[in-house]
């Protein structure tokens, strides 16, 4: 039987043969993922003998993983902001720069109960992170997917929040109410930055969550003139963006309802979100 540290050298030199980026934080998390451990404990234990059922599943998912597939699809299972979120095709892998758009949220919500929607949810990450950490205000999730929100509901009952869910474009499932927050990461990408994605990106995950049309700032077209009906007096909105899109976004939000918008940037200094208040 080989030990854990056997394989672990044996698949990083698989993949990196392959021309997997990052082989050996790829393979620490395909082990995590097949012997439920965290990768903490995986230094911990490197002496472990791998069974033969272990072996013959992780086998399995290092040849996935050779062949492209995001190691969070093979785990079909990512940590985002201290809840467990299932993913699948239909529906984004979540990004860091999106857990520090939630955690930022977080710290800004109001100490008394508001309502908050998580429109293009997706997974539901945010909407989920913002319920589970502040159960006392009421959230909703919306996205034109059907799958995407199928994922969602799967992802409440797992992190057991109570959480509205509505399909539709964009706000429409919204119409004849109001809400004190409203977060939003819509698709940004344009239809000729899509075929520089990288490739996992581009054949992985899905297109319609990615590609907001063709110059990619469809999404905050259509909200910049639909968002200041569906507000509350001094409400909230905060987006996510994509690079080099900053004041362009900004710029969409000219009307008279907006007393502040503020970018900022993620921690590789890119213009990343986009804060208006009312």
């Amino acid at each position: 039987m080989k030990t854990l540290a056997e394989i672990l050298h044996l698949s990083t030199e698989f993949l990196q043969k392959r021309g997997i980026e990052k082989p050996r934080r790829q393979v620490e998390e395909l082990l995590s993922y097949v012997l439920k451990l965290p990768r903490i404990e995986l230094y911990m234990q490197y002496d472990r003998p791998l069974i033969e059922q272990e072996l013959t599943q992780l086998r399995e998912a290092i040849k996935r993983r050779a062949e492209g597939e995001p190691w969070q699809y093979i785990a079909g299972e990512v940590e985002f902001l201290g809840c467990r979120i299932q993913i699948n095709k239909n529906v984004l892998i979540p990004r860091q720069e999106t857990e520090i758009l939630a955690d930022r949220i977080l710290k800004e919500l109001p100490s008394t109960p508001v309502e908050i929607w998580d429109v293009c949810s997706g997974s539901g990450c945010i909407g989920i992170a913002l319920k589970k950490k502040r159960p006392d205000c009421k959230v909703a999730l919306s996205d034109i997917s059907a799958e995407a929100l199928s994922t969602a509901r799967q992802n409440g009952e797992l992190n057991a929040a109570e959480i509205e869910l509505l399909q539709g474009d964009l706000l429409v499932p919204f119409q004849g109410r109001q809400a004190d927050i409203i977060v939003c990461n819509p698709p940004y990408i344009s239809e000729k930055d899509f075929s520089q994605l990288d490739r996992e990106v581009r054949n992985w995950e899905p297109k319609t969550a990615l590609v907001g049309g063709l110059t990619g700032l469809e999404f905050y077209e259509r909200l910049a003139v639909e968002l200041p009906g569906y507000l509350k007096p001094s409400a909230k909105v905060y987006f996510e963006i994509g690079t080099g899109m900053g004041d362009k976004v900004k710029n969409l939000f000219h009307a008279p309802c907006w007393k502040s918008a503020q970018i900022t940037q993620d921690w590789s200094s890119h213009d990343r979100f986009l804060t208006l208040t009312t």
